[in-house]
């Protein structure tokens, strides 16, 4: 009944037709889930604005924390990796090292790369906070560059020992 409002309002906001798909169908989501704690149904279309609006800049936040970019635009940014390194690393080597973090930070990066479950899923699985996901990857992807810097490699060279976990 009111999808169609709030679609135009979202729309009015992002000026994107997906993004407003995203954030109208996000507020009826919402709705469906907390509607029934609306004590005045009559008030029922602003609280659905409100909600889109907070969804809307909750969603511009995370943006502007966490901008998304395409790796062909950044490729300059990320570390050289020589192709003598990316012969020698194999999927066993990269999962004993994963073994070898500790649990906390471990298990998010099985659900993360191996299981390729979202922040969302992961927070909802392990009951922790989306942030406190993101830091336990942040600090995981860091001690296991730090592992796989230290093994031992037949004839790189130290530079040539660091492997960036997104291309490994």
């Amino acid at each position: 009944m009111h999808y169609a409002t709030l679609y135009r309002f979202a729309y009015g906001l992002t000026r994107n037709q997906a993004q407003a798909c995203d954030l109208a169908q996000e507020t009826c989501y919402i709705w469906a889930t907390k509607g029934h704690q609306l004590r005045d149904p009559a008030k029922l279309k602003s609280w659905l604005f409100t909600t889109l609006h907070r969804e809307y800049l909750g969603a511009r936040r995370h943006e502007r924390k966490f901008p998304h970019h395409e790796v062909a635009s950044v490729a300059h940014e990320l570390p050289p990796l020589p192709p003598t390194v990316v012969d020698q690393m194999d999927g066993s080597s990269m999962m004993e090292a994963l073994m070898q973090i500790e649990e906390i930070y471990r298990a998010p990066l099985m659900l993360f790369y191996v299981e390729d479950l979202s922040y969302k899923e992961i927070a909802d699985t392990l009951d922790i906070a989306i942030g406190t996901v993101m830091s336990r990857l942040a600090r995981g992807k860091e001690r296991l560059r730090e592992l796989l810097a230290v093994r031992p490699s037949s004839g790189a060279s130290d530079s040539e020992k660091i492997v960036p976990l997104e291309s490994a």
